[in-house]
Order: C-alpha cells, then structure tokens, then sequence
C-alpha cells in the first residue's frame, strides 16, 4: 500500500511537472485549455509565471516527497490543490457551471484524497511539531 501511494504520488507529481513546463515553454497555447488567453506581453509573462509557479511547487513537493518517503513535504500541495478545489466549488455555486468543469475539479479532488492518504502512510511529523 505504501508503495502504490509513493508510485501514485510520484506519477501525479509527474503529471503537474509538465502542466508547468507547458505553461513554461508554451502559455498561449497551454491557456486556452483552461478557458484563458494571453493579453500581450503582460498576459504571458503573468501565464508563464504563475501557472508555472502553481503547478512547479506543487510537483516538485509531491515529487521531492515521494521520492523522499516524507510526507511532510506533501502538505504544501494538500493545501494548494484543496484551496483550488474549493474555490472552484465557490465559483460553481456563484458563476454556475460550465462545459467540462467536472474535470479539473476531479483532478484536483483525485490530488488531495491521494495525497492525504500518502501523508497518513508515510512518515511525517504531528501538525503540533511542525507549527510549534
């Protein structure tokens, strides 16, 4: 089980490794599979940075950590990616919904219950140890 849930951690680190090198080496075109555009050169560098940012620190955390055996480092991306889980349910209720919206959402949802269970199997310390 312990490692299944490394495996799976370090696949889906994979995954968001190069969602944040297309956004990297190629935001125009990356963006307009998540419904957004470029507004000149301000536009792109604001794509480039921060999706690749997102997505870069979320990678190399779950990555990092899997490779490490230490879950610790996976509470940085539990919280980004819940953060974007539910903020997306805020602005389902609040804009309503939209063709495919039920993907990123589920990739999202699918990062934090993986990476909440690989926390709970791999070493870590308590939460009190580590804000104390």
């Amino acid at each position: 089980m312990r490692f299944v849930l490394t495996a799976l951690v370090f696949l889906f680190g994979l995954f968001d490794l190069f969602m944040g090198l297309n956004f990297l080496l190629n935001p125009a075109e990356t963006a307009l599979g998540f419904g957004l555009s470029a507004n000149g050169v301000q536009g792109l560098s604001t794509l480039r940075a921060d999706f690749t940012a997102f997505f870069g620190v979320v990678a190399a955390c779950m990555m990092i950590g899997a490779w490490r055996r230490n879950a610790d480092l996976l509470l940085v991306p539990v919280a980004v990616m819940g953060v974007a889980v539910l903020v997306r349910g805020v602005s389902l209720v609040l804009d309503g919904p939209y063709p495919g919206w039920q993907v990123p959402m589920t990739v999202e949802a699918l990062h934090v219950v993986l990476l909440v269970a690989a926390w709970r199997v791999l070493p870590h310390h308590r939460i009190e140890e580590l804000t104390s």
